[in-house]
């Protein structure tokens, strides 16, 4: 069977409605098995996050379909040329496919094999990244021989069950122990003139997270940057919003961000937290956390959960998140195998 099963290439962009009627069931049946309880994205957003253009990073996207029915949808992804990371990130390809289930076992996961190998080779890749947070999917990495390289953990926090009044001291004492350092809102898209200060602030504090084992190159955020995910937020329907604290002279000491839309009214996804070593140990990481849950309360008083991610060696963050009331939700891991092990694999 596995001869029969050729990869299609697909470009989004002139796609006919044929295939956006097998990509939408196809997204259904793998929503359903991956993140069952998670509203799914609507059709029209799904479209146009797809058929948008990304002038920083490359995508490739890729169908295994028969009968009219897509069985399995594969995405690879790298930095593209004009990107400030690619110096250090050029030898990276991140690969991503999932098979339906009722299908597995055909060969189907193994035909991507040789068509990754072909693709790094095209690129001038030497180490291939995989995202799994099924058993089903672990096991065909294993068997691969790829090795994990880091945990990371979703957590999720009733909003029903947080204690409040923990969470209002949070604030007063982060003003209390930083009473020079002032705590900022923005509400949607940061406004244009702050973004050349900012980027290069939030570069380095996205160079704190913890890899683990992870093989990475340097993150580096620019104005232009931010405006394109400015643009594929407001394409998915999302809206964000921001919390920092800044210092006296202006540095940025500490952010937190978080997205909400209207499809998943219940839910709120935490995106990024982080505070410059240099200011840690003045509870600027609960301040931020905690105005940030007081802001949300206001904002969207029918929301259920808040949705966070940490790499499991992440213990001051974990050490936050538990104490406000998050709970291990669902497990992630991040593999990596050279090429070469891929091709001797092969």
């Amino acid at each position: 069977m596995i001869k029969e099963m050729v990869p299609t290439r697909v470009d989004p962009a002139t796609a006919d409605r044929e295939f956006w009627n097998r990509y939408h069931e196809f997204r259904r049946v793998e929503q359903a098995e991956v993140r069952p309880d998670d509203p799914l994205r609507p059709d029209e957003q799904a479209e146009a996050v797809l058929k948008k253009g990304d002038p920083f990073r490359i995508h490739e996207w890729y169908e295994i379909s028969r009968d009219g029915r897509m069985l399995s949808w594969y995405h690879g992804e790298l930095v593209a040329p004009n990107n400030p990371e690619y110096a250090t990130n050029k030898h990276l390809y991140d690969a991503d496919f999932y098979v339906i289930p009722d299908v597995r076992g055909t060969g189907i996961g193994r035909a991507w094999l040789p068509l990754i190998s072909e693709r790094m080779r095209a690129h001038g890749c030497t180490t291939v990244g995989f995202w799994v947070e099924l058993d089903v999917g672990r096991g065909f990495l294993k068997w691969l021989g790829a090795e994990a390289k880091l945990n990371e953990i979703e957590s999720r926090l009733t909003l029903s069950e947080v204690d409040w009044s923990m969470v209002e001291r949070w604030v007063g004492e982060g003003k209390e122990r930083s009473p020079q350092t002032k705590l900022e809102i923005y509400d949607g898209l940061m406004p244009d003139a702050m973004l050349v200060d900012f980027a290069p602030q939030l570069s380095s504090l996205l160079n704190t997270i913890p890899f683990e084992a992870l093989d990475h190159g340097e993150i580096i955020i620019t104005p232009e940057m931010i405006r394109e995910w400015n643009v594929r937020l407001q394409l998915a329907g999302e809206v964000q919003h921001t919390v920092i604290t800044r210092e006296p002279g202006g540095v940025i000491s500490g952010v937190t961000d978080v997205t909400w839309a209207p499809y998943r009214r219940q839910l709120i996804y935490q995106q990024f937290t982080g505070v410059r070593p240099d200011a840690r140990g003045r509870g600027i990481g609960k301040w931020i956390k905690a105005a940030m849950l007081l802001h949300l309360r206001e904002l969207y008083p029918d929301a259920e959960w808040v949705s966070t991610e940490n790499a499991g060696s992440n213990a001051p963050m974990l050490k936050i998140n538990r104490t406000l009331g998050f709970k291990p939700h669902r497990n992630g891991t991040a593999y990596q195998m050279t090429l070469e092990a891929l091709e001797a694999r092969l």
